[in-house]
């Protein structure tokens, strides 16, 4: 079975996560500049199996639209013309970077490790997948 890539897109980096063939598992892939993006994307599904696309779309508490949301939806129409045999489907991630910040407070790693900013994003692309998972 083909995976499914995660994204937690950002305005300079982006977090990357995948579900193992099975999609049993969803596991912390990488952390992009997000300049080179789909450059990375492209040549990651040149060598592995892909079906679609989970982004995470940022909404406030009441669900509507904040400042990155129209940058996150320029790239979704781009991921969309770049990969036009796969789908892409978006999922809240209103919780997901104060969830990934938790999660790093409780894996006992010290504080310099915590400062990664790269982990974070990450561990948000990790959350947004396993909750898809959790839903499908």
């Amino acid at each position: 079975m083909p995976r499914v890539i995660a994204i937690d897109h950002g305005a300079v980096r982006t977090g990357l996560a995948v579900t193992d063939p099975l999609r049993i598992i969803a596991t912390a892939l990488d952390t992009v500049p997000t300049k080179a993006l789909l450059t990375y994307l492209q040549d990651y599904c040149k060598r592995e199996a892909v079906d679609g696309f989970v982004v995470g779309l940022p909404t406030d508490l009441s669900g509507r639209p904040t400042d990155a949301t129209a940058g996150v939806e320029a790239f979704i129409a781009t991921l969309r013309k770049a990969f036009p045999a796969l789908w892409v489907e978006t999922v809240d991630e209103r919780f997901t970077s104060r969830m990934a910040q938790q999660t790093l407070l409780q894996s006992g790693k010290g504080r310099m490790a915590r400062r990664e900013k790269g982990q974070l994003d990450r561990i948000s692309a990790t959350i947004i997948l396993q909750g898809w998972m959790e839903r499908g």
